[in-house]
């Protein structure tokens, strides 16, 4: 009794009389089955409706979902004399969300190996209702033993499989075991009729596969904390690194991985870390006062299993660089007005306090007269001055510098000092020991610079 369409015909004869009263009536229906009189049409409406029981319009028990039925139309009222015409009416019996999917087993078994995600199995169901329809698409879901979420399903949209995937590494040390419980639900929802019944549900068996794991140092990094120029063979670290695999028992053995310059070595057994020579923080393999080297702890497993262990040595420093001076060497006129000769400058490789402020003083001069003098400028800075002018030759002044450190550290280094001929801005030094051409036009800039600087 469900109307199904309606068909409407048209005739161009008077419709005040009999040659346009139309009735309509079904001539044909294909297929025959389930049962050949499938539909009913009003004569005087032209509306199709079913007239077989609910039972017999199941699009999964037909052998096709789609009937075309010939209508025919006859005016005169239907008497025999009539005129008559035809059409196709094609009616396609839709899917309903009529039957829920079911599981093609109760229990699902799969094994996975520890630290390993993925994949590990595809459930399969069943489902009668139309394909690649919402009433057929599947959504599973986790309903019981996946407290960490170590787990996750999604649908396979081509075969409509769950995929099961490990989503965080298993422990087997923890856990050999793990019993999940699935459900299976349609996107679309069933109709209120039907439920989803036990078939709806599967319990999946995982078994964890156990894996030599590599030891685990703690912490990692590792960082301490040591002055340099320690004496070799001080104890830095005593590394600890421990067996995941508790259930095998193993034991472990220590190694250096990477030691770049050199300094370290580690006992085997008990994993103390020893230096083998002078920690060194102004050395060019430390990097912000940070010396980095990596260690390895291997199991005994077959095959062994290795883990890695990072060391930071922050270097804390020590005075044990003393200042350098530059430049060594200066030039300058046996007739100059400015006797302004250099200004040197010290520099130093250790940090605060070890460093500047610099104290900059000459060695006692020889003779009765005294001939140059040194004046500081400021911490890092001094200006060599002199007392008269000398006589066309080289001269070698013996200049200590001396930092602030506790204790502190003096280094000496002799100023090269040329007094040459300077006539019409040019300077002769052929008295004194030649230079190489390019080395004097750089000092003779910097003199120029320094001399420009205190005028």
């Amino acid at each position: 009794g469900t109307t199904v369409m309606r068909m409407a015909a048209f005739d161009a004869d008077d419709a005040g009389t009999d040659n346009a009263l139309l009735r309509y009536n079904i001539l044909r229906q294909t297929p025959t089955k389930p049962s050949p009189n499938m539909f009913y049409i009003d004569p005087e409406k032209g509306d199709i409706v079913t007239v077989v029981s609910p039972a017999l319009l199941d699009r999964e028990t037909m052998e096709s979902p789609k009937y075309e039925l010939v209508i025919e139309a006859k005016d005169m009222g239907g008497m025999d004399v009539g005129l008559t015409g035809t059409a196709t009416a094609t009616i396609l019996i839709d899917d309903k969300n009529d039957h829920a999917p079911e599981f093609t087993k109760k229990e699902f078994q799969a094994t996975v190996k520890e630290g390993v995600t993925g994949v590990i199995v595809n459930l399969t169901v069943g489902d009668r209702d139309d394909p690649a329809t919402g009433a057929w698409r599947a959504v599973y879901s986790i309903i019981n033993g996946n407290p960490g979420q170590s787990f996750e399903i999604h649908t396979n949209p081509q075969t409509n499989e769950g995929m099961l995937s490990v989503v965080k590494p298993l422990d087997y040390e923890i856990s050999a075991f793990h019993t999940l419980l699935i459900k299976v639900e349609n996107e679309d929802p069933l109709i209120p009729d039907i439920t989803y019944g036990p078939s709806s549900t599967a319990t999946v068996q995982i078994t964890v596969e156990d894996v030599n794991e590599g030891p685990v140092f703690h912490p990692n990094p590792m960082a301490v904390t040591k002055q340099e120029n320690i004496p070799v063979g001080s104890v830095v670290l005593t590394v600890n690194a421990t067996d995941p695999d508790t259930l095998q028992h193993q034991t472990i053995r220590y190694s250096v991985y990477k030691d770049p310059a050199g300094w370290l070595e580690i006992n085997p057994t008990n994993g103390t870390i020893g230096t083998t020579a002078v920690l060194d923080r102004e050395s060019p393999f430390v990097h912000n006062n940070v010396y980095t080297a990596l260690f390895l702890a291997i199991d005994s497993g077959n095959p062994p299993a290795t883990g890695t262990g990072t060391l930071h040595i922050t270097l804390e420093d020590v005075n044990d660089n003393v200042p350098s001076l530059y430049p060594t060497l200066a030039k300058v006129c046996d007739d100059a007005k400015d006797l302004r000769v250099v200004v040197l400058g010290a520099s130093d490789k250790d940090l605060h306090p070890n460093t500047d402020p610099f104290k900059f003083e000459l060695s006692k001069q020889s003779g009765p007269e005294k001939l140059w003098r040194i004046n500081r400028l400021n911490n890092t800075h001094a200006q060599v001055i002199l007392l008269q002018n000398l006589k066309k030759a080289n001269y070698n002044i013996p200049i200590s510098v001396t930092d602030s450190g506790k204790p502190p550290l003096t280094n000496t280094t002799e100023l090269r000092l040329q007094v040459c001929t300077c006539k019409k801005s040019k300077m002769d030094c052929s008295a004194s020991d030649v230079l190489h051409i390019s080395l004097t036009l750089i000092l003779l800039s910097l003199l120029s610079l320094f001399c420009k600087s205190f005028a």
